[in-house]
């Protein structure tokens, strides 16, 4: 773990400026004033519900053309809280082998039976979707969190319609930032209409902290009266609250824009660098297969202006350890240009590819 501070598209580490890479704050939306409001400190259910949880609520839902929206202190407490409500003993829980570890800790909480199927593999999906079972329920990111890779949410919707299933998608990196107005992976695909439950971040394509799920009445009232990362912890800071609504009704389509510029123009100049650019979102994996080497590679880019982290195991399979880039819309052509430079000399360095 790093000191740092975080100043534009900047992070400052051991007083060295860095062109962050990390950040998950990919429409970069310019921090609005914290207001006064003192927090309940308690949870919603007893003395914490301010009304401004109310008015982002219906922001929320409205944005996921759903009925009702509930927030969440994290997206992590989103996820373990709305799964474990919903799923029961002996349902069917048909989960993407790379789905986050929130995902995988949730299917766990449940007690269900749970069938791991093969990333993106719908064939193994079909096949696993067979098993008897109460209720079935199938569970993805929207866009994936290591490899940037989108969901094949059309083959899914249809296995799902097939089968009776319930669908929950968990859209914390596309939220805000893909889609018609960042509405999300689902509209980005046309299927918005055949996802039954949203689970997604505030942190994220908002940049403010949270997370929320967004479904029919009846399934936010059950997890309002069941999930325990609901009742029993204390509400967010209303400061925060209001901050989000203020983030949500900022220009974010602007913002957006400029990111899908950003995107672009990095993608293309690592495909002329060589690397083999799997990704077409926002997040770039540069797959460098053994931890100690990809160690060495991420510190020389911290060496050389850039702050993109190894990942390793057991975040990702072992030799498969990688330098995870996510782009923002802060950066500058001058920016993604002296980091295409950075990454091209590193390549060689290490002779990736």
């Amino acid at each position: 773990m790093h000191d740092s501070e975080i100043i534009g598209p900047y992070i400052i580490i051991n007083s060295k400026s860095l062109i962050n890479l990390c950040s998950n704050d990919y429409l970069g939306i310019t921090r609005s004033k914290i207001s006064n409001k003192q927090n309940q400190s308690s949870s919603r259910l007893i003395a914490g519900n301010d009304n401004s949880f109310n008015i982002l609520e219906e922001k929320l839902a409205k944005h996921k053309s759903q009925e009702r929206s509930l927030v969440y202190p994290t997206g992590y407490m989103a996820n373990l809280g709305v799964i474990s409500s919903l799923v029961e003993k002996n349902d069917l829980v048909l989960s993407d082998k790379l789905n986050h570890a929130s995902l995988i800790e949730a299917c766990k909480l449940c007690n269900a039976k749970l069938s791991i199927f093969k990333h993106n593999d719908m064939n193994d999906l079909s096949d696993k979707i067979k098993t008897k079972s109460k209720r079935k329920f199938i569970i993805t990111e929207g866009i994936f969190s290591m490899d940037g890779d989108f969901s094949n949410l059309n083959m899914i919707s249809e296995i799902s319609k097939k089968n009776n299933a319930i669908t929950i998608l968990d859209d914390a990196h596309g939220d805000f930032v893909v889609g018609d107005d960042g509405k999300g992976t689902a509209d980005y695909f046309n299927v918005s209409k055949k996802i039954d439950v949203y689970i997604s971040s505030l942190s994220k394509g908002l940049g403010s902290f949270g997370g929320y799920v967004s479904s029919r009445k009846n399934i936010i009232e059950l997890c309002v009266n069941k999930s325990k990362s609901f009742i029993y912890t204390s509400a967010l800071p209303v400061s925060i609250i209001d901050d989000t609504v203020r983030r949500f009704e900022s220009n974010r389509e602007k913002n957006r824009k400029k990111l899908w510029k950003n995107v672009e123009k990095f993608s293309s100049g690592l495909k002329k660098i060589g690397f083999d650019v799997k990704s077409n979102s926002h997040i770039f994996p540069i797959i460098i297969g053994k931890e100690k080497t990809s160690m060495e590679f991420g510190k020389y880019l911290l060496e050389n202006g850039i702050f993109a982290q190894p990942i390793r195991y057991p975040t990702v399979s072992r030799n498969n350890a990688r330098i995870r880039i996510s782009i923002n819309a802060r950066l500058t052509d001058v920016h993604i240009t002296k980091s295409l430079s950075v990454l091209e000399n590193a390549n060689r360095k290490f002779c990736l590819v």
